[in-house]
């Protein structure tokens, strides 16, 4: 990875600060007692690579926040020099620097996989005008403005292909290879690259609205929202360097004036602040302060290299939390494309006029059951349009049609209208039509499961899932029928939008102490479920806004499968967050022990601080590593 200015000017002070290190220890094993040339090298040592630390340590106590690492390392180092501990007092702060050194550049590449996903940002769009295509900021292209966007470029705002086909690599919003092939009446998303043909599109939305800026926005904010684990290193620290500094002043102080009074011994003043100096050096917290941050920030960008999407780490540690997965049927594990797969008329009406007269009544509904019965339907006379439509929600449409009252829609709008409704045994979702309160029959639809929806199902289970639950609107057998099919065991049939927040409510009131719920939806219709639950996941959010903005984690295509792959990032991220927590705390509580004894010396704590550091910030960096899971 390419150093940045400031990190080649810390590596160029440290290789001076090596050499003058050198030299001092030459000095010091040929010339044992030439104490001023060790002491000018040692502190030319120290000032060189350590100028920075005494700098942060004076402002602390000038802001009155004095009590962080810098300050232990300028007490730790100011008290060796004067000790006559001029080798060790250079290597604390030299091997302190490469530690930060290496923590410096491990963040970077933990920034740069989060800014690999920055790369998303248009540069310009070609604006289509009256005397030419001219090449002006995303931000200023108003909606229903034509752009055209050439062989490479970037795609700069969400639209509709007017002219052209071309192939689309949006791998850096979805994490999939695969390019997607599109043509006049396809929308397009900001942020993907037009790798073939040249593409003249009718821009939908500014700049601000569109899918890259909700994306980056979100990106950029991610760290905001600190986990638990993160917000207890960071109290544990505001408390712990205190006491650390406090505990080293009395084991300076109050053996020596024990030995002295009560067991009339030789203070050894110089033994004492030494023990007390390696105390300071050793309980530096900067392992778990500088790796707990970096694992999570490490998981967050992994995460976004997949095209999961998640807003801060606080999301996912309660991803790696989850016991409960609430699932919503259409749109999440089904394919949310409906067809009309049967015809149950009554016999004072011809199939195709049942059909007709459906999708007239639902001629304004974007609802994709409407949308199945228009495409059955083909041509609508105008004879038949649709006037006062009124939507019951929950329920169906209520509309006049070619004059007359026709009511679409499930059983309770059957019921409500005081009608009985046909019994018909079909696994699909059953449309019931009524003109002037009379019954005319029914119309069964189907949606068809996605592909991979039941290998991921199975994969929930293999993550450590517990419960599984799938909740629609659909009547039992239909959801039964989808249900078995992918193995779904548990399932909540015949829901409103009302229903299903109050199902959920009453599944999380069944969890366990610290076992989360997420619910998965398109991230449309199911905005007020998506922010009930624990973790809110919104399936197939490109393009969304309403899942954007609802969701704590966002599934950047369509596909259910990340969500096991979440929710294992999520739990190995904090997996490696405890290791780190785990390990300094053993390490260093071990050698302040020793330190307190006098069993260990600075050399030891070097390594306690220094050592324990790298290896927690290299444990953290696995976080990164997500290709192969």
């Amino acid at each position: 990875m390419k150093l940045k200015r400031r990190q080649k000017r810390d590596l160029r002070n440290i290789l001076i600060a090596a050499g003058l290190f050198v030299v001092l220890l030459l000095i010091s094993h040929l010339l044992p007692e030439v104490k001023w040339l060790q002491l000018i090298l040692a502190v030319a040592a120290v000032a060189v690579v350590g100028w920075g630390v005494f700098r942060k340590a004076f402002v602390g106590i000038r802001n009155k926040q004095p009590f962080d690492e810098n300050l232990l390392m300028a007490i730790a180092v100011l008290g060796a020099l004067i000790l006559g501990e001029y080798a060790e007092a250079v290597a604390v702060m030299l091997f302190y620097q490469v530690g930060e050194l290496f923590e410096d550049v491990a963040v970077g590449r933990s920034r740069k996989s989060i800014s690999d996903l920055m790369d998303i940002r248009p540069d310009h769009a070609n604006l289509e005008t009256d005397g030419g295509v001219i090449e002006v900021l995303p931000e200023t292209v108003e909606p229903e403005s034509i752009i055209v966007v050439k062989p490479g470029e970037r795609v700069p705002l969400d639209s509709e292909v007017l002219e052209g086909t071309s192939s689309l690599n949006l791998a850096a919003l979805t994490g999939e290879s695969v390019p997607v092939d599109v043509g006049p009446g396809d929308s397009v998303i900001s942020g993907g690259v037009n790798l073939t043909g040249v593409l003249r599109l009718k821009t939908l939305k500014r700049y601000d609205d569109s899918t890259v800026a909700r994306i980056l926005e979100l990106v950029e904010n991610s760290t905001l929202k600190k986990a638990t684990t993160e917000r207890f290193i960071t109290r544990f620290a505001r408390w712990y360097t205190p006491a650390v500094v406090l505990s080293a002043l009395l084991l300076a102080i109050l053996p020596p004036i024990i030995r002295s009074t009560a067991l009339h011994l030789a203070p050894m003043w110089g033994d004492w602040i030494y023990r007390a100096l390696t105390f300071l050096v050793i309980s530096c917290p900067c392992a778990m302060v500088i790796s707990i941050p970096l694992s999570f920030f490490g998981g967050i960008g992994g995460a976004g290299s997949r095209g999961i999407l998640i807003k801060g780490s606080s999301y996912l540690e309660l991803l790696a939390q989850t016991d409960c997965v609430v699932l919503d049927k259409t749109g999440t594990l089904t394919k949310g494309v409906f067809e009309v797969t049967e015809v149950f008329p009554e016999p004072e009406i011809s199939s195709e006029e049942l059909v007709r007269l459906a999708a007239a009544a639902e001629r304004f509904s974007d609802h994709p059951v409407s949308e199945s019965l228009r495409a059955a339907a083909g041509a609508i006379p105008d004879s038949d349009a649709a006037t006062d439509a009124k939507e019951r929600p929950g329920e169906g449409v209520i509309a006049i049609v070619g004059g007359q009252r026709v009511a679409v829609g499930n059983e309770r709008l059957m019921e409500a209208l005081g009608l009985r409704p046909k019994g018909v045994l079909a696994a699909g979702t059953l449309v019931h039509v009524a003109r002037e309160n009379r019954y005319l029959g029914c119309i069964e639809i189907s949606d068809r499961p996605k592909p991979g929806a039941a290998e991921a199902v199975q994969k929930l289970r293999e993550s450590g899932v517990k419960r599984i639950v799938m909740l629609t609107g659909d009547r039992k057998p239909a959801a039964q029928a989808v249900a078995k099919e992918l193995g779904v065991t548990e399932f909540r049939s015949e829901l409103l939008p009302a229903d299903k927040v109050t199902e959920v409510e009453s599944l999380l009131d069944m969890e366990e102490k610290n076992k989360r719920l997420a619910f998965v939806g398109d991230g449309i219709n199911d905005a007020p479920v998506l922010a009930r639950a624990d973790v809110g996941v919104a399936m197939g959010g490109i393009g969304s806004d309403a899942a954007i903005e609802a969701a704590d984690v966002v599934l950047m295509d369509d596909d259910i499968g990340k969500l096991p792959l979440a929710i294992k990032i999520a739990r190995r991220t904090v997996q490696i967050a405890w290791q780190n927590i785990i390990f300094a705390l053993g390490v260093k509580g071990v050698c302040l022990i020793l330190g307190a004894l006098g069993v260990a010396g600075m050399w030891l704590a070097i390594f306690a601080d220094v050592g324990v550091m790298v290896l927690c910030v290299l444990n953290a960096t696995r976080a990164l590593m997500v290709k192969n899971l």
